[in-house]
């Protein structure tokens, strides 16, 4: 392995948090501020894309390691890794980041420093949690993506802004305390953080005590995921912190954060207690259920357009973990695709809704109607994000919703069924959403001489509207690296259950093929 494949990660990891410092010795010239925070993460998403152009994509195993010792007592290494489950993670955020400062550039008028050094902080903190393997290197960076989101919150948001980021500070960090107890736990038995001995001691039966821990060790873990994603009714947190949160902060909540929690179930809880995982796959399977009916139903009601849109995440998170939890190829490759999906879909809503509020200073639906007029090229970009979220066929929401429901129709039908209703929702209050505030009557005469998107905010969208596209004509570019990591995670379950994921995911994966014409 070269010296770059060797220090990639780390590279692709501590660029944006090494633009923060700079930024921090940088005087305070606001338009070269804007500036050198777009180039920094634009160098980072190029970075990034040298790990899809060099990941070898029939491995199932982490690729790009690199694993030194750091601290000696207690024994922790700086270890970093990825396969095909975070690799896409990774790429996801930092495109995602560019786009976040151009959607800032002018909605931020005052403390423009420290808004760009949290945002470049946040990212490289987001990039860790996906890429470090070592337990103790691993809650560093999930605890802090905390600080610089809760500041981003707190300092730039809207209404009671210190309220939601108080919510979600302490929300998010009492639930992570489960999680530490597990991980001091799993070291006082074995000496160790690191991801892959753990796994190894675990699945060979050589942790003293582990048969008797694991349900307590496995709900620690999932606590911890649970309140990031967040599952209902664990969900409470996420409304207040997306409609008070700025632009930038809920397109990096909803696209990347929320990520965290369904990243980590699958990296951690199916990975070092796969028993447990499917002893309680049943309760977690309902719960999840209940989370893509309920948040589709409370978003329909909603009268504020970004609460809509934090519910529907809600919604569309449940899928993830249905497809986590249904023990199938097919399930999981899904929840994996969503993830992505999800991202780019949501992230481009929370976009145009920040565009809108620019405008109009609210997010209320019932002040909006007949946009469609003055803001012709809004309304296309709108629709085409609209149709993403809902499942459209040939966009990127179709593949992964269609995988999972395949997966949980196999695991148990009435998963499926129920399931399928979200389907159903998703396109009732989307589509509802798009028709109250871009046809009808205009209500108000502001709305006449409201301008259309100029091309800073067009080259923020059409990234994503692109992106959208993509993913839905050619899902295998990015099912084919997904898969061998998924097979992997399955790996420690029953001979039986593998066969009919793999089964089911050639079907599932043939027709999903035939239908976008690959």
């Amino acid at each position: 392995m070269n010296w770059l494949d060797q220090n990639i990660l780390t590279l692709v990891t501590f660029i944006p948090a090494a633009g923060g410092v700079l930024l921090m010795l940088a005087p305070r010239r606001d338009r070269e501020i804007r500036w050198f925070a777009l180039l920094v993460s634009f160098i980072a998403f190029i970075a990034s894309l040298h790990l899809p152009a060099h990941f070898h994509r029939d491995h199932a195993g982490f690729q790009f390691e690199q694993n030194v010792p750091w601290i000696s007592s207690p024994n922790i290494h700086y270890h970093m890794g990825m396969d095909g489950i975070s690799m896409w993670l990774v790429v996801l955020t930092t495109f995602l980041t560019p786009l976040c400062v151009l959607i800032s550039w002018t909605s931020i008028h005052e403390r423009v420093k420290e808004f760009f050094i949290l945002l470049l902080v946040l990212e490289s903190a987001l990039l860790g949690v996906f890429v470090a393997l070592d337990l103790f290197l691993f809650y560093f960076f999930w605890e802090a993506t905390l600080i610089p989101m809760a500041l981003l919150i707190g300092m730039f948001g809207h209404g009671r802004r210190v309220y939601a980021a108080v919510k979600f500070f302490l929300y998010t960090m009492i639930a992570s305390v489960f999680m530490l107890a597990g991980i001091l736990w799993l070291y006082a038995k074995t000496g160790s953080f690191d991801f892959v001995v753990l796994q190894n001691q675990i699945h060979s039966g050589g942790i003293p005590d582990f048969a008797g821990a694991s349900f307590w060790l496995f709900l620690g873990f999932f606590i911890a995921f649970a309140v990031k994603v967040p599952l209902f009714p664990f969900h409470t947190w996420l409304p207040d912190a997306h409609v008070e949160a700025p632009t930038a902060g809920s397109v990096l909540l909803a696209g990347v954060l929320l990520k965290m929690g369904t990243y980590g179930m699958l990296r951690f809880n199916l990975g070092l207690f796969p028993e447990q995982a499917r002893a309680n796959a049943g309760w977690i399977g309902v719960l999840a259920l209940i989370g893509i009916v309920y948040g589709a139903l409370v978003a329909m009601v909603q009268p504020n357009m970004k609460k809509l849109i934090a519910y529907s995440s809600i919604s569309h998170l449940g899928f993830v973990v249905l497809g986590i939890f249904s023990f199938t190829q097919a399930g999981l490759n899904g929840a994996m695709f969503i993830m992505l999906a999800h991202g780019v879909a949501t992230g481009g809503l929370f976009m145009l809704a920040g565009i809108l509020y620019e405008r109009r200073h609210t997010y209320e639906i019932s002040e909006f109607g007949g946009l469609a007029t003055p803001m012709p090229a809004y309304a296309r970009f709108f629709l085409v994000v609209v149709l993403a979220s809902v499942g459209l066929p040939l966009l990127n929401g179709f593949i992964g919703e269609f995988l999972v429901l395949s997966g949980a129709f196999q695991a148990k039908m009435w998963w499926g069924i129920v399931g399928a209703t979200g389907v159903i929702w998703s396109a009732c209050y989307l589509l509802w959403m798009y028709q109250r505030v871009f046809f009808g009557q205009v209500k108000h005469d502001v709305k006449n001489s409201l301008p259309d998107l100029n091309l800073r905010e067009k080259t923020a969208l059409w990234p994503a509207v692109v992106m959208a596209l993509a993913m839905g004509v050619a899902p295998m570019l990015w099912l084919n690296g997904i898969d061998p990591a998924v097979k992997n995670v399955l790996s420690p379950s029953t001979e039986k259950n593998i066969s009919l994921a793999g089964e089911g995911a050639r079907a599932t994966q043939a027709l999903a093929s035939k239908v976008v014409g690959q």
